[in-house]
């Protein structure tokens, strides 16, 4: 069985969606930051996303060129969104009618790994439905003043802690295997 994956970047204060953040995160990309990322977009098999993610990933990703591009590009992507039609661009499918289903559908398809970046409603969905198998979190040395928190009226969910790494940039790389969650 695949085992999802999902994968943000945030500040101290557990925000990436902000002009101040993406002003701030590219300082701390060291070779360690950049190499660690790499490595884990070679993992899955496929990507999860929903349609934020889908719309910026589509427009950055389709320009750039190197193997991480070229990676990036060519994996299939499975995206959930009420908004959008089909067809999608950009090797992409629309999960249509009940996600929880879809994803549990894509799950049993084989084994290896699908990745989702970013923490969003997908996210949110997936967390209470136990489908998440890791959740990993570069947090980087800086907090921002404005912006969404991830984990904003989501209940209760705990974590195991599986690994830390600290990188040369002072950022720190967290995994965490869901173990529960309570409604709340």
């Amino acid at each position: 069985m695949r085992k999802i994956i999902v994968e943000a970047e945030v500040s101290l204060n557990g925000i990436s969606d902000s002009p101040d953040f993406m002003g701030q995160v590219f300082n701390y990309h060291s070779r360690d930051v950049q190499d660690y990322l790499s490595e884990l977009l070679f993992l899955p098999d496929a990507l999860l996303m929903g349609r934020k993610t889908y719309e910026f990933f589509a427009e950055f990703w389709s320009t750039q060129e190197g193997k991480d591009a070229e990676r990036i590009n060519s994996l299939p992507k499975h995206v959930a969104s009420r908004t959008l039609k089909k067809p999608l661009k950009w090797n992409a499918t629309l999960i249509e009618g009940d996600v929880v289903k879809e994803i549990e559908k894509l799950k049993q398809q084989s084994d290896g790994y699908l990745l989702q970046y970013g923490i969003g409603e997908l996210t949110h969905t997936m967390l209470s439905h136990d489908l998440v198998d890791e959740l990993r979190l570069v947090v980087y040395p800086f907090t921002v003043g404005n912006g969404s928190h991830h984990f904003e009226n989501m209940g209760l969910n705990l974590f195991k802690l599986l690994d830390a790494r600290t990188f040369s940039s002072g950022a720190v790389a967290l995994h965490y295997r869901p173990i529960g969650e309570e409604s709340g």
